[in-house]
């Protein structure tokens, strides 16, 4: 049993408090949850007689919280927002077994997924659930059972499993300039654009190539996807990764802007908490996705019993 019955409200009174708080009347709170002006009152007016606390209180036609009924309107909101999500996670998922998977959007969509489809066609009794994550988390307060994760081994707490090497190139729309590709000397005084995760690129691969480069400047994004429709819209030249570079050279839209390539000195891994032992479905993706790795000389994770 988790907790005395006393502690644990009706969800119709949980959704009444929850919609009162959002809404500001009871009237609106009604018409949103399908129910009489009255319906609502009585399931607020039982909630607090369970609680034994004032929630709330009348402001003119408005009904306004009291502190304690605030916080609690949160956290009620935070509690129905978790039991809806595991209950569509229930309903998705099925007999199957699932594994929950934040990705970085980009390298999960361009190298995750058209390798994933092998492994779901192998196992179809197991369901993998992708969520973007681009900042690290804490696996204790996330419900993650891995993760996609790119630069150095500064993750605390977790196994890890390389995939692949990131190797980037300078692209740019087709009409960005004359004489495409251009030379770095000529591609510096373009309008360049940024990746907030990737502080530094350009003026790395600048130096790379033999260009002195301090302080550039230029538009701003916090993921690839959005970057790649400014570089595609002319807007100025991009590093990319190859495995997102290739795509769109592919299908025409960005061409070189520059020639070579850059490796970025950070890995992409899958990485997985150490304080639980991995499920048998965690385990069978660790080790297909270890036969998948693009690196030559990778150091498999150990098997843990």
């Amino acid at each position: 049993m988790i907790a005395p019955r006393r502690f644990l409200p009706s969800i119709s009174s949980l959704l009444a408090l929850e919609a009162v708080d959002r809404l500001g009347t009871a009237t609106a709170a009604a018409d949103e949850l399908s129910l009489t002006h009255s319906a609502v009152s009585r399931q607020l007016k039982v909630l607090e007689e369970q609680l034994a606390v004032r929630l709330l209180v009348r402001d003119g036609k408005r009904l306004q919280l009291t502190p304690a009924g605030a916080a609690y309107a949160q956290s009620v909101r935070t509690i129905l927002s978790d039991l809806a999500r595991e209950s569509l996670k229930v309903k998705a998922t099925g007999s199957r077994d699932s594994l929950n998977l934040a990705i970085l959007p980009a390298f999960g969509m361009y190298w995750l997924n058209p390798r994933l489809r092998t492994f779901c066609d192998t196992y179809p009794e197991i369901l993998v659930n992708q969520i973007s994550r681009v900042a690290p988390f804490d696996f204790g307060r996330e419900n993650f059972d891995a993760a996609l994760h790119f630069g150095a081994r500064d993750w605390a707490g977790v196994d890890y499993l390389p995939l692949a090497e990131e190797r980037v190139r300078a692209v740019c729309a087709p009409g960005f300039a004359e004489d495409l590709p251009v030379s770095p000397q000529r591609l510096l005084t373009m309008p360049l654009l940024h990746l907030e995760s990737r502080s530094g690129a350009w003026e790395q691969w600048f130096h790379q190539h033999g260009c002195d480069a301090h302080h550039l400047r230029g538009m701003l994004f916090d993921q690839f996807a959005n970057m790649v429709e400014a570089a595609a819209a002319g807007f100025g030249a991009v590093l990319l990764p190859d495995f997102l570079a290739s795509k769109e050279l592919e299908a025409g839209r960005l061409v070189p802007a520059s020639s070579g390539y850059m490796h970025a000195g950070g890995t992409y891994y899958l990485i997985w908490p150490k304080s639980t032992n991995p499920s048998a479905a965690l385990v069978r993706l660790i080790d297909w996705l270890s036969c998948q790795s693009d690196l030559p000389d990778r150091d498999k994770p150990a098997r843990r019993e």
